[in-house]
């Protein structure tokens, strides 16, 4: 996990969108535990009760479960709940932003296909 905070939303926010990312990313995977509330809380120099908000966003959204005695832990099914909302809020949300400043450009499907083949050159090229 990153360990810079930005001022755009809280910190508890920010952590919770942290571990969306590393179970979309396959970094946790399903049934796998989450790292304790007090280790993540002195890793990233934050209050422990920050940190235990966040993953009860997590609890609520139900994409992890608590097991009593034995920490929080990924819910199976977890990742396909995210890509779906995740897809869903980035075709509403960015999506059409996307679309109209392409069509302004006039930039065609193969340009774009293109300008995505040279990024993963370029990528790989950094590996």
């Amino acid at each position: 996990m990153d360990r810079e905070w930005n001022d755009s939303q809280p910190i508890y926010r920010q952590l919770r969108d942290r571990v969306v990312v590393m179970i979309l990313d396959g970094v946790l995977n399903e049934g796998d535990p989450l790292p304790s509330v007090r280790n993540v809380a002195a890793e990233y120099r934050v209050n422990p009760l920050t940190v235990l908000k966040g993953y009860e966003q997590l609890v609520d959204e139900q994409l992890v479960e608590k097991r009593r005695g034995l920490g929080l832990f990924i819910n199976p099914g977890a990742r396909a709940l995210l890509l779906k909302a995740e897809r869903d809020r980035f075709l509403t949300e960015q999506w059409p932003a996307i679309a109209a400043t392409i069509e302004r450009l006039g930039l065609t499907p193969k340009q774009l296909a293109a300008a995505t083949k040279t990024d993963a050159k370029k990528t790989e090229g950094e590996g």
